[in-house]
Formats: structure tokens, sequence, C-alpha cells
């Protein structure tokens, strides 16, 4: 049996959805799941829709083979068929348009769409699939839009709304029985209710919003009761209201709200409601009145999005001179830091604002001896922490100043630009002017071990304890938003000392702490070796191109302009009353979306030449494409020859990291030498299609013996130099060695031996014996050995050193040094040279079993005597 129902206390849209989804399931079952809201209840019964409707009591549970939900898809709202929706064999549609929520049902099929009315959803659905729809069927489901809607009014409303109404109306839909439908006049009872409950609002502000409650007791629940809150709204031009309606055991929650601060669907589902943020309701059973009161005002406290303060946006710590300090010291500054205006404080109070545009002027006529506090200016606006956004918009905008120093207590603690100003601008106007704040809590708990989501949890109740704001950054945010598997944790400390947080959350959890002072990082260490990053949110510069940063404390937001990338500039609050929300400053979520690489200002690649690389790198993995500005950056940092600034050791390392990329190494490579960048590592390194293949060979030749499972593992890297650099001579080869800086003596061996294994190449095919192959390659070292595999053009010499490397290179004899000794051979030279003996005849396979070596032995001891 198919069945199609909705949410209790039903209303238009449920009927309508209903209605829609029997043309896409044609002889399924509507059923209603519970009771239907007055005006509903009474159209059903003087209209005669050419419908039959069940009730759930009417209908055997167990029969039920396909559930249909429309309208909701949380078991809470169902009804009795929550009970069956975790049987084996239940197959679920949903059909739904609310936000998700914690313990939503999951289908076989689910369309999922943000429009103001699941209607509309259906609606499309049958107009996309070219279904029949007969004129009266038009009406209801337009009715359904219209209610959930308010007639295409309210600001949820989508344009896929109108579209859903004009194919409707092209249908045959008739608007004035829409409107009988929905018209809702008051009874005398509902009058005196609507009194009743006029006389007992209180009004609260909350996170200044005014939220208005009203509350009241009734002898019997009516569905009416959510036409009489729209009643109250308009007559008292409210925002938000919360009116509370107590019956014998429970009581019902109807809300309604026009401030997007206040998502009354949002907070009734923290009251085990739903809803959309415009209109909600809840039920609570077996509480009082004055008890469903405190909870929702604890919901109401915990739901509603603070209004903004200056305390909210500013940039802090703030950057500040003293009158005294010379203009010409007041550039290097601004330039250091990227800035434009800068508060001028005297003996720890504020005593005016001086901007770039008057220091590059008066530097330019001579006046850079000149102090500061000659040309600041002294008229100019301030704010507290606590100046609403609003004020602050008059001032900035209306007022035209650049900078607005924010105080507490007369101390410059904070300052507000125009760029902080736009970016709250751009995210009050996305999502129809709502404030963006997108919490990825549900998605890391989907997505991550439990361990480290309990990891991280810790972290921010750490912080809390401490006074200060954890977040986690970078690439582990972005790629948790790609759905790419990375635990490589790097938490940031804002307000504080990362070193002081790493230890007090070590000392909770009896980890080990490496700190760094220089840098202000630490690293925790786990038992098992996992580590995290720690770092106190801070500023770099750079004394000039390619030099390493100097580190300075700072806040999350400008230690996120410092990194590399838009995409890694994102970042997850983990503070417990703030975690899982993600901090976006610079546009980063669009810039995933878009599939691009950019960097966050012009000098990117001068400051941090390595940047290039990285491009190419993060490029090629997430197959995004480099932004059209990022492009000409790179050109133009190719042209001026930047990677020769950097050291040889930062440059070594992006050159590992992109030869570590298995599946990407050698694209990134051909994209480099598309640039002009691989010429900069070094001019004698050629990119051609024998290249190209060669690289590839190589990297081949690293997964075959990978997969061979032998106790030794190439460093792939040192593989895949050895094949770019192929074709310099000996001297750019090791010109290059010293260039890079590349030290240890596993990477010196290796890269020493090219010469002695290019060599014993050549001999390859004139080996004739086993051991004679093992003794030319054995003291070869492995990641040379694979080098040459890939080098050599010769199948058959191929198909040898495969065989060596297979077969011969980890070859044992069955007797050790122990079993010699046993047999009567002192330790010393004669037994290495029994050993070896035995090694060589065992290669060419005349000692092949244990019995044959221990009866050579005996044979070369009677020999010997």
């Amino acid at each position: 049996m198919e069945v199609i129902t909705s949410h209790t206390n039903a209303d238009f849209d449920t009927l309508a959805s209903m209605i829609a989804a029997l043309k896409l399931y044609p002889g399924a079952h509507l059923v209603f799941s519970g009771s239907l809201e007055k005006g509903l209840k009474d159209a059903v019964e003087a209209r005669r829709f050419p419908y039959r409707f069940e009730r759930v009591r009417d209908i055997d549970l167990e029969e039920v083979t396909r559930l249909i939900l429309v309208d909701v898809r949380h078991p809470a709202r169902i009804g009795r068929f929550a009970e069956i929706v975790g049987r084996p064999g239940l197959d679920i549609h949903i059909y739904d348009h609310h936000p998700a929520t914690d313990g939503d049902l999951h289908g076989t099929l689910e369309v999922i769409e943000p429009y103001g009315s699941t209607t509309t959803v259906l609606t499309l659905l049958i107009r996309r699939k070219k279904l029949k729809i007969s004129p009266e069927d038009a009406t209801i489901l337009m009715a359904g839009i219209y209610e959930d809607t308010g007639s295409l009014s309210y600001p949820s409303t989508t344009r896929m709304d109108y579209e859903a109404a004009s194919y409707l109306l092209s249908a045959g839909a008739d608007l004035r029985v829409v409107t009988d439908l929905l018209r809702k006049e008051l009874t005398a009872e509902e009058v005196s209710i609507l009194n009743d409950f006029l006389n007992s609002r209180t009004s609260y502000t909350i996170g200044g919003v005014e939220v208005v409650i009203a509350e009241g007791y009734l002898e019997k629940y009516s569905g009416d009761i959510a036409t009489i809150a729209h009643r109250i709204m308009d007559i008292g031009a409210m925002g938000c209201l919360f009116l509370l309606a107590e019956t014998r055991d429970r009581v019902h929650i109807i809300a309604r709200s026009r401030n997007p601060r206040a998502d009354a669907g949002r907070i009734a589902r923290a009251l085990g409601g739903g809803g959309h943020a415009e209109a909600a309701s809840a039920t609570l059973k077996d509480v009082t009145l004055i008890e469903a009161k405190e909870r929702l005002l604890s919901a109401l406290r915990e739901n509603i999005v603070p209004e903004k303060t200056a305390g909210d946006i500013m940039s802090f710590p703030p950057i500040i001179v003293r009158p005294d300090m010379p203009l010409k010291n007041a550039i290097e500054l601004m330039l250091r830091y990227n800035i434009n205006a800068v508060p001028v404080v005297r003996n720890g109070r504020l005593a005016g604002v001086i901007t770039r545009q008057v220091v590059d002027k008066a530097a330019y006529h001579g006046l850079g001896a000149a102090p500061v506090g000659d040309y600041m200016t002294t008229e100019f606006d301030s704010v507290t922490v606590t100046t609403s956004v609003d004020e602050i918009r008059d001032k900035v905008v209306g007022h035209g100043q650049r900078l607005l120093p924010v105080l507490d207590e007369r101390e410059v603690v904070g300052v507000i630009t125009r760029t902080d100003l736009l970016k709250l601008f751009q995210e009050e106007l996305k999502e129809g002017g709502q404030p963006r704040a997108r919490s990825l809590a549900r998605m890391m708990k989907e997505r991550l071990p439990a361990w480290a989501l309990e990891m991280l949890k810790g972290a921010g109740l750490t912080a809390e304890s401490l006074g200060l704001r954890a977040y986690v950054v970078g690439g582990f945010v972005r790629d948790l938003l790609l759905n790419r598997e990375n635990l490589d944790i790097d938490i940031v400390i804002e307000g504080g000392d990362g070193i002081s947080f790493a230890e007090a959350f070590a000392k909770e959890r009896g980890l080990k702490v490496r700190p760094h002072q220089r840098f202000k990082t630490a690293v925790v260490i786990f038992p098992d070796g996992f580590k995290v990053d720690v770092a106190t949110a801070r500023l770099e510069y750079y004394e000039k191109p390619g030099a390493l940063p100097t580190i300075e404390q700072s806040s999350l937001k400008l230690d996120l302009y410092r990194r590399d990338f838009t995409i890694n500039t994102l970042a997850v609050a983990l503070n417990p009353r703030r975690f899982g929300e993600l901090i976006d400053f610079f546009g980063a979520q669009k810039d995933i979306k878009d599939k691009t690489i950019r960097v966050l200002h012009n000098l990117s690649f001068v400051e941090d030449p390595t940047r290039m690389l990285r491009a190419v790198r993060f490029s090629e993995k997430f197959a995004f494409k480099l932004g059209k500005h990022t492009l000409n950056l790179i050109k133009n940092s190719v042209k001026l020859d930047m990677l020769s600034r950097l050291s040889g050791a930062r440059l070594l390392d992006e050159i590992k990291h992109i030869l570590e990329e298995d599946a990407i190494a050698v694209k990134s490579l051909w994209r480099l030498h598309e640039l002009g960048i691989l010429k900069l590592i070094h001019k004698g390194i050629t990119w051609d299609e024998q290249r190209e293949e060669f690289l590839e060979r190589a990297r081949e030749a690293i997964t075959w013996h990978e997969l061979l499972y032998t106790r030794d593992r190439a460093e792939a890297w040192l593989v895949m130099y050895l094949a770019l650099t192929d074709g310099l001579s000996d001297s750019e080869y090791f010109s290059l060695i010293k260039r890079l800086m590349i030290n240890g003596r596993k990477n010196m061996t290796v890269l020493e031996s090219r010469r002695s294994g290019i060599e014993a190449l050549k001999k390859v095919k004139s080996m004739r014996k086993n051991s004679d192959l093992y003794g030319l390659l054995s003291e070869v070292p492995l990641e040379v050995e694979l080098y040459l595999l890939a080098k050599s053009d010769d199948e058959a010499v191929r198909k040898t050193l495969s065989f060596f490397l297979r077969e011969l290179k980890y070859a044992k004899t069955d007797l050790k040094g122990k079993d010699l000794l046993k047999m009567g051979i002192k330790a010393g030279p004669a037994m290495g040279e029994i050993l070896k003996l035995l090694l060589k005849k065992k290669l060419d396979n005349e000692l092949p079993e244990r019995n044959d070596e221990e009866a050579f032995v005996k044979g070369y001891l009677k020999a010997a005597r």
C-alpha cells in the first residue's frame, strides 16, 4: 500500500501538497496524520473535493509499503506514522521545502527545495513531467502556495513560487475561489480570544530584537489560533510574536516573525516543532503555561542572532601611532600592514587619525621628518564597542570617515574600516538580508571521526575557560567543504596566547606540547603520534621579497589575510556557543564553488614566490582554474625571476610537495613548464613529450614497487627528482643540488649515486648470471634503481631490472651466522666469505634448499682442512 501523508495540524499547503503528490503516485491513499486547522477542516467538509481522505486510525500500518511524506520530514511531526519509519523494507519518499534539522528522516527519494511552499516543489514536478491537472486541482494547489507565501508576499517567496503560480493560472486556477478558501473571518468567540491575547502581551528585548509574547488559556485548542496570531501582528505592527495557548494537557506555541534575526522555524525546532523563518509552531506536552514560557525564553536567547555591534565587526588589536612619530615612519608602518589610516594615541588616549593620503602628500613635499601630530585629523567620530551597526553606518557612510576608532573606557581597542562595513553589507544582502552565519556543525558530525569532533569541541571548551576564541582554519576547513579527507588540524587562538592555550589543553588531556616562542606557535602531541598545530592569531610581513616573514600578534581576520589563497582563508569557530560557525572574510566559499585559485593581494607572489608553485599544485590537485588576475600576477613574477630571491630550502620544500603528489605530479610539472616557472628552477631542465613520458614511467615504477609490499619504501620525490633532472650534466646537476640546499645522508647517498647507477645500467644487458646482476646493482640505492627502470627504453633491460627488484634484491640465504656458529665456524672474515658464497649460489639456483646449503658448507669445511 502506498500512503501520502504530511504533518499533524494540516493546513492548505498540506492539503495541496498531498493532492499534487497524488498526481505523481496515482492509486496512493491520502491520509491525514493528525488534526486539521479549523479553516481547512471547514473547507473539506463544506466542499466536495473529488478525493477520498482517510484518517491514520483507519489505516493498517503493517500494510504500508511506501510512505510518501510531503511538507514534513521529521518523525516527531507525522503522528502514528513515526511508528513504522524504521521498519525494514519500508520505502520512504520525501518532498519538502523546510530547512534541514537534526533527526530528519531520509528516504530513497528526496526532493528538497528552498521554495516558499512545498506545493511549489510538487507543481513544478507536475509541469516537468507534463501531467494533466484540472482547473479544480489547479485552484487547490494555488491555495496551498498562496497560504504559505502570504499570496506571494512573504520574504520567503521565491521566483519559483511565481513560476508555479503562473503555471497554475494557465491551468485554470480560479483566484476568487482561492480567496474564499483562505478567507478567515473571526467569530465572536475568536474576537474574544483575540482580545484576551492582546491584553496579555509582554514585550522583551533579546539580542537587540523586540519580541512580543502573548499567552492565554483555551478550553479547546482551535487551529485558527494561527489566524489570531496574524491579526495580533497586524494590529500591533509587531516584528516578532510568540503566542502561547494552554489547553488541558499541553501548550501550543504559534510563532510569527518579520525580523530575519529571529528565525521562527529555528526557534520552534528548538522546542520540538518546526516551520519557516516567518511562521512556525510547536507543542509542549505536560507543562504549565509558566514552564512553557520559560522554555520559550530560553530558546529565544539561544537562537536569536544578536544585533551586531562595533565589537563584533571591528578589526583588532588596533595598529596605532604616537603623535611624535615621524611621518616617514608612519608611511613604513602603513605599508607593512597594508592599511590606509591609523589612530593616533597620546598617553593612552585617542588624539586623532592620520591617513595614508596625508602622509604620502607630506612626504612628497619633503615633510617626512615632521611628527604625525602636526598633520593628523583631530575632528573625527569614534564609537564604543557597544555602538550599533546602524549608527556605525551613519558615521562611515554619512560622514565619509575612512577609519572609525572603537573605544572601551577611552582606550582604543579596535578600528572599523570601510572594508569591514562593506563586508557586513555583503553578508546582509545574501539570502534576503538575513545575517549570514553558516554552520558546519552538522557537516562536521557527519564527516569527521568521533574522536576528532570530540577533540575540537574540547578545544573550544578550553578556549572558553581561558577567555579566548579558538578556530580551526585553513586546508582542514577547505577540504571539509570539498568532502575530502583531511585531518591536518590547525587551530588559531584569538584574544590571547596560543602557546598558553596549547599548554592548558594538553594538561587537561595528559598530552605533550612542543612550543615555538619565536613564531608564537605550539604543537600538541597525542600518545599515538597525532599532532595538532596551534598558533596565535598573527600578522606576517616581509622585510624583503622571498624572505621569511616577521611575526606579530594580530586578529583572526589579519591572520587569515596573510594566507596564500582565498580557498585557504576559511575558519570554523570552536567555542561552545558558536561551535561550527563558518567564518569567511574573503569570499572563499564562492571561489570553492567557482573552482578558482585566487590570491588575496597583488604582491602575494612577490612576498612569497613559493606560492607560484603552490598555486599550480592546488590547481591540479583540486581541478581548479587559476583566476585571471592571479595568472597575470604569476606571469609578472616569472618575468621578474622572483624564484631567484628564495632560499634553496624553501624552494625545495615546494618542489618536494609537487613531486610527492602521486596522481598530479606530472601534470603540475607540465603546467610549471607552460608558465615558465620550471626553467627558473634551472634553465637546463627541459620539457617535451619524451620528458613527460619518462616522468610518467617513473611514477608508475614507484607505484609498481609499492605493490610488491617489500620492507623498503622508496622516497617518491627522489625518484621523480632524478627523472626531472635527468637531462642535466653532472656539473649542472650538482649545482642545482647545492642551490636547493639538499642535505641529509639518505638524500645525498641517493643523488650522488646517479652516475654509478647510469654506468650500471649500461652493463645490465651483459649480465649472464643472477649473482652477477646482484653484484652490479645491490649497492645502488632503491630510488636510483627505480629511476633506471623508468629511464631505460630497452624492454629487455627493463624486464631484467624488474626481475632484480622482484626476485633478487631481497634474496636471503636460509643459513644465518648463528647456524654457521653451530657448525663450528668462528665469527670473522671466513664466516663472511662463506655467507657470500652461499648467497651467490642461492641466487644462481645452485642451492635451492636449506639442506643443500648445509651440504655445501660441510663440503667447504672439509676442503678447507
